[in-house]
């Protein structure tokens, strides 16, 4: 599936893949993310985070419509507060789009997986 965008010289059609891709760099580089995580790891309690090349799997593209909507799946750093580290990624994650591909997301969905004690 692919995110269409129109402009004056033309159409782009900009994978899923992709999208998920920019969106997890942005959100690991985030202050109080250990890293992303598997939308369908959640067995036995355990998660395990996901590798750069693997962040497909821990965030999901939705389009609806004229509406691009991304879920994130990700693991907190212990001692944040996770509902500033959250705002944070949406914010990061919606800016970043913007200025890269040029795309306007509608919702940033957080779903914090795990949380993680750092080392210092």
């Amino acid at each position: 599936m692919t995110i269409e965008l129109k402009t004056k010289y033309g159409q782009i059609d900009i994978s899923n893949d992709v999208i998920a891709m920019i969106a997890g760099g942005a959100a690991v580089d985030c202050y109080g993310i250990v890293g992303m995580a598997s939308k369908k790891q959640l067995k036995d309690g355990l998660t395990e985070i996901l590798r750069r090349e693997n962040f497909t799997r821990g965030v999901v593209v939705r389009q609806e419509e004229d509406q691009v909507h991304i879920d994130m799946y990700i693991i907190v750093s212990y001692g944040t507060k996770i509902s500033e580290v959250a705002n944070n990624v949406q914010s990061v994650v919606k800016y970043t789009l913007d200025k890269t591909v040029g795309l306007s997301v509608d919702s940033v969905n957080i779903f914090v997986q795990g949380v993680r004690v750092t080392n210092p």
